[in-house]
């Protein structure tokens, strides 16, 4: 099939969006079809896309502006969005699969439309928890209000729904949408989540071997919820002095999180690394962990906690939406809610027992297994075959 993805957000920018995207892409590359992605160009080097020969797709570059409240994001300027658009009217497509709802979303529903193949778009984002963070100066009511009619009117324009859990479902039919769906959560690649070397990092960055330690990766924004887990560092270093936390990943709360470590007073047990590369430093770090921590209460599925699995090191969450389905019924983790005390006396146990680290680093792996890549690739594959086929059959009558 030629499938076409659009995104207003893709690599260089790191976070959960892009990496589903990729790994899709990859994985559907892989199993012989012709995937083109259109995504914003964010500057010198952001078009010399990294191809190692595990599946190769296009990617078509939009010109693209600054966004003021969110400076690490574009926006495709509107005339080079149309011109790509005529460009991509003139081949043919299979299915159009849309992953955000601004200019790709009108690109995407526009080229299908002139085209006449079927939409399928991600629902990625709870957007209605995001708004605030990134419009504050907007009523908290009003900007939830706005997102939900929003979601109704961009859902309702498009022929299917992938939705990354059933968590997420029960959102959305609250909100009124009828749009068919399905749940598909994103996959990684099991090949790429291996060895990793922590003994390794921890001599890089002047780590004792024997020191307790507890990393998290993430994009460094409010919604992340990383000021919950400083605090629950800070209630745990009267425990464990010695502990250090560390932190992979960049974004815009990390002024606000630097200046939150030394009010906290805990400037000893905080190390930033920014973002590490996913093919060798960032399996170093998550390995140099006794624990995983994390405590996003967002996540439309929580993908770090699925790499932290199949790298078999232990976790400490709490479960809500996406990664209460991540988690349910795994072995490899322990749950708990959002309270400093509660969350820091669960991850107490896990780094006073080297029984229990040793016990749920060993289930991680076989916990990661259903998060196949390519098992959840084919329910994609079958999904676009479906549609294609329905649209076919339509047109002929």
């Amino acid at each position: 099939m030629n499938l076409l993805m659009l995104s207003d957000v893709y690599f260089p920018r790191v976070n959960g969006v892009s990496t589903s995207i990729r790994t899709f892409a990859r994985s559907l590359a892989q199993r012989g079809h012709a995937v083109t992605i259109v995504a914003p160009d964010y500057g010198e080097g952001s078009g010399q896309e990294q191809h190692d020969g595990q599946g190769e797709f296009e990617v078509i570059r939009v010109p693209s502006r600054v966004i003021f409240f969110d400076p690490e994001d574009r926006l495709m300027r509107a005339r080079d969005a149309h011109r790509v658009r005529d460009a991509l009217a003139e081949r043919e497509w299979d299915v159009v699969h849309i992953h955000t709802p601004f200019r790709a979303h009108a690109m995407g529903v526009q080229l299908a439309r002139e085209l006449g193949v079927p939409t399928v778009e991600t629902y990625h984002t709870y957007f209605e928890e995001y708004v605030g963070h990134y419009l504050p100066w907007l009523p908290t009511a009003i900007g939830r209000h706005v997102a939900r009619v929003a979601s109704r009117r961009l859902c309702h324009g498009v022929d299917h729904l992938i939705v990354p859990s059933a968590q997420m479902v029960d959102v959305l039919q609250r909100y009124g949408i009828a749009t068919p769906h399905t749940v598909l959560p994103t996959g990684i690649d099991l090949a790429e989540f291996q060895g990793g070397d922590g003994a390794r990092f921890r001599a890089q960055h002047g780590i004792a071997p024997g020191r307790p330690a507890l990393v998290t990766v993430s994009r460094l924004s409010l919604e992340k919820n990383i000021a919950f887990l400083l605090r629950v560092v800070q209630r745990l270093v009267a425990q464990f002095p010695d502990l250090l936390f560390l932190i992979a990943g960049e974004g815009p709360d990390e002024p606000r999180l630097r200046r939150l470590v030394d009010e906290l007073g805990i400037g000893t047990n905080v190390r930033f690394f920014g973002n590490l590369d996913r093919r060798s430093t960032l399996l170093d770090a998550y390995r140099a962990g006794d624990a995983f921590v994390f405590a996003s209460p967002t996540e439309t599925q929580g993908l770090v906690l699925i790499e932290a699995m199949a790298l078999g090191v232990p976790i400490v969450s709490t479960a809500v939406m996406g990664t209460a389905m991540v988690l349910r019924d795994t072995h490899s983790a322990l749950i708990a809610p959002e309270d400093v005390d509660a969350f820091a006396e669960q991850t107490a146990r896990l780094l006073r027992s080297a029984e229990l680290r040793a016990s749920l680093s060993a289930a991680g792996p076989h916990d990661a297994r259903r998060w196949s890549s390519q098992a959840l690739t084919r329910q994609v594959e079958t999904l676009y075959a479906s549609l294609a086929q329905d649209r076919a059959a339509l047109a002929a009558t």
